[in-house]
């Protein structure tokens, strides 16, 4: 019976709502038999992620654990980065090649302020070579997401031991309970003419450091 000032709307709902609560809907068993533990040797996986990541514009620039700060700095310097944010335990060792001003992101520190920055300097937790899609979790190397998405420059580093095939394997690495964000490429958009706008929702540049022995 429909209550005085009742929509059809609401005693459509209303009944769905009785309906479901007297038929509790059975927990659903969902079929996990896509392919898992797939591997590639490091060369390939290698390959196969800067292809991925050059497709979708970003810089790739692989080099040895021992060359990271020269090439971290090289990358600031060419994109005239002259004041960068960092996470709270990233690396120091990474910047010691680098001679501008650096600010340790905190908390304390307004997300909006970040824009004033030229760019940021993270660390990674597992990149997917079949997707070319790099994971951060928002531990102390990598920070806060507002640190990676307000700078228009974005050099993230990647350990080719931290690069897997494919997305389950990458999704395994990962905990359920840290803020993930997934980055492929550098922030990118079209509008209604499809032409291609890069820097709206994010850094408009990506450069990713692959440390090829790590």
């Amino acid at each position: 019976m429909t209550a005085p000032g009742d929509t059809a709307r609401d005693t459509v709902l209303g009944r769905i709502r009785d309906a479901l609560a007297l038929a509790p809907a059975p927990a659903a068993e969902i079929p996990r038999a896509y392919r898992v533990g797939r591997t590639l040797p490091d060369g390939e996986r290698l390959a196969l992620l800067t292809d991925r990541l050059v497709d979708y514009k970003a810089r790739v620039h692989p080099c040895t654990a021992d060359r990271t700060a020269e090439v971290i700095a090289g990358v600031l310097r060419e994109n005239g980065a002259r004041r960068i944010g960092v996470p709270p335990r990233l690396d120091e060792q990474w910047l010691t090649a680098y001679d501008g001003e650096v600010l340790r992101d905190s908390a304390d520190i307004p997300a909006p302020s970040l824009d004033a920055l030229d760019g940021v300097v993270t660390a990674s937790a597992v990149s997917c070579a079949e997707t070319g899609t790099i994971f951060l979790d928002g531990s102390p190397d990598q920070g806060r997401r507002a640190l990676s998405l307000v700078p228009d420059l974005h050099v993230c580093v990647v350990d080719l031991s931290s690069v897997v095939t494919g997305v389950p394997e990458a999704v395994a690495r990962l905990v359920p309970e840290r803020p993930t964000t997934l980055i492929s490429g550098p922030s990118a958009t079209s509008d209604i003419e499809l032409e291609r706008v890069e820097g709206v929702h994010g850094p408009r540049t990506l450069a990713v450091v692959i440390r090829t022995d790590v």
